[in-house]
């Protein structure tokens, strides 16, 4: 079995790969998405969203990571794929999944469903663009409106060349509300033969049991539920493998907590560290009741010095 851990645009960056990747469980990760419109992008635009190609393509806890593109315009896309490769990604996934309404009306992410040639056609150019030895991937949802374009998408997508697919269990319109309609993950694996990876609403030790029980994939994606839950992949693995499934406490999270505010101050401004912070937290209160607390408190403030000396983090916050 294989655990990734889901890319989530504006939420799981470097900073919180880093952070997510020593717990352990985690296989793999995938990017935030790049935009890829009408011109080969510089690398330094790539380092932005993946550092980790700047340190063999992996995590500091040794995780690979897998360079994800958003765009519709096959050629400039092949074009981005080969550079990124070029730059040291071990895999070019493309996203046929995010369901932003800015990324749609610019026919990036979702909308592309509507246009299974389309996705024949990029994932096509970008496999023939790409090395032999690179895998290419994709990322799909169910749907716009509805599940009817589900099965032809994923068709087109393997017949393409596309190694593997993440379908997460929702159209565009479900957006992130439950449930995720896992039974459509296995009618996906019934009609290709490439591996299905699922994805969507895995929250918890018994949510993978039931998924799997539904939709028979062996290898899951999580998001939200890994940003909730740092600990899930490590539990799932535990399970998995017939071990006694032992949860991260609140106090043993704290030092990555401290970690990831320490590396949000050193790489982003006094104004935007503290947002970072609390979007994190906002999550973990669902896992957390201690982290409700943390929250209320980070709420009323926005001094950094302030929210070191909270998280017992004061001497490289002030240095």
């Amino acid at each position: 079995m294989q655990i990734a851990l889901a890319p989530m645009e504006g939420l799981v960056d470097d900073i919180l790969r880093d952070v997510l990747t020593q717990v352990g469980g985690i296989d793999w990760c995938v990017t935030e998405f790049i935009r890829v419109t009408e011109r080969l992008l510089p690398a330094h635009y790539f380092h932005k969203f993946a550092s980790e190609l700047l340190t063999d393509a992996k995590t500091r806890a040794g995780v690979p990571l897998r360079v994800q593109l958003l765009g519709s315009d096959p050629g400039c896309l092949a074009e981005n794929a080969a550079f990124a490769a070029e730059l040291g990604a071990p895999v070019i996934d493309l996203n046929f999944g995010c369901p932003a309404k800015t990324v749609n009306r610019s026919r990036g992410g979702a909308v592309l469903l509507k246009e299974p040639d389309l996705l024949h056609d990029i994932i096509s150019q970008v496999r023939r663009a790409v090395p032999a030895h690179i895998p290419v991937t994709a990322k799909m949802r169910l749907g716009f409106e509805n599940t009817d374009p589900a099965l032809d998408c994923a068709r087109a997508l393997e017949a393409g060349g596309a190694e593997h697919i993440v379908v997460h269990a929702r159209t565009k319109v479900d957006g992130y509300k439950p449930p995720a309609h896992w039974e459509w993950i296995g009618k996906i694996q019934d009609v290709v033969k490439i591996p299905i990876i699922a994805n969507g609403e895995i929250w918890t030790v018994d949510d993978w049991r039931r998924c799997r029980e539904i939709c028979g994939a062996r290898d899951i994606m999580i998001g939200r539920g890994l940003v909730a839950r740092p600990d899930l992949a490590r539990q799932i693995a535990a399970a998995e493998a017939g071990r006694d499934v032992v949860e991260m406490t609140w106090a043993e999270l704290q030092p990555l907590v401290r970690e990831f505010w320490l590396q949000a101050l050193d790489k982003m401004t006094r104004v935007q560290a503290p947002g970072r912070l609390k979007q994190w937290v906002v999550l973990l209160t669902k896992s957390y009741p201690e982290a409700v607390v943390l929250f209320d408190a980070l709420r009323r403030e926005n001094d950094c010095e302030r929210i070191s000396q909270m998280l017992g983090a004061e001497r490289r916050a002030v240095a």
